[in-house]
């Protein structure tokens, strides 16, 4: 969604979310295509970028599709690496210079491992968790222990 927002104008950000979020909430690959062709019909002639980066990114989204619609809900948003990401950020720059990768490392092992108050997680909460953990069950039951 930031990418293809990237090429386009404020005005017709609400538009043009409403429709990307109709490509990726498709419950099959024919009708996200279908979408996809009617959303490059109405922006194809003013942001040209945009279809070219979604038909260039296509073999990379199809198989997004073949997931549960809970699980896609968790693996679409990126608040959670962006909040690990801050995390180890933040703890690296506290820091400053670390003499070898080693120490690195452990530095950033340890952030993983600090408990936050209240006992969250550090990722902070996600939502919808338990329902996508019972789709990859039931989906990957063999893989998954808990």
């Amino acid at each position: 969604m930031r990418a293809s927002l990237r090429y386009t104008n404020r005005q017709d950000w609400q538009k043009i979310t409403h429709n990307l979020r109709e490509i990726y909430t498709a419950p099959t690959v024919a009708v996200a295509e279908a979408r996809f062709a009617a959303f490059a019909d109405e922006f194809g002639d003013r942001y040209p970028a945009v279809i070219r980066l979604w038909r260039t990114s296509w073999a990379q989204f199809v198989p997004f599709l073949d997931y549960d619609h809970e699980v896609r809900k968790v693996l679409y948003t990126t608040n959670i690496i962006e909040s690990l990401n801050a995390r180890f950020r933040q703890a690296a720059r506290r820091r400053g210079h670390f003499p070898t990768e080693e120490a690195a490392m452990k530095v950033l092992y340890l952030v993983v491992q600090q408990k936050r108050k209240g006992g969250g997680s550090i990722t902070g909460r996600v939502y919808g968790w338990a329902k996508a953990l019972n789709a990859l069950i039931l989906a990957y039951g063999d893989r998954i222990t808990i």
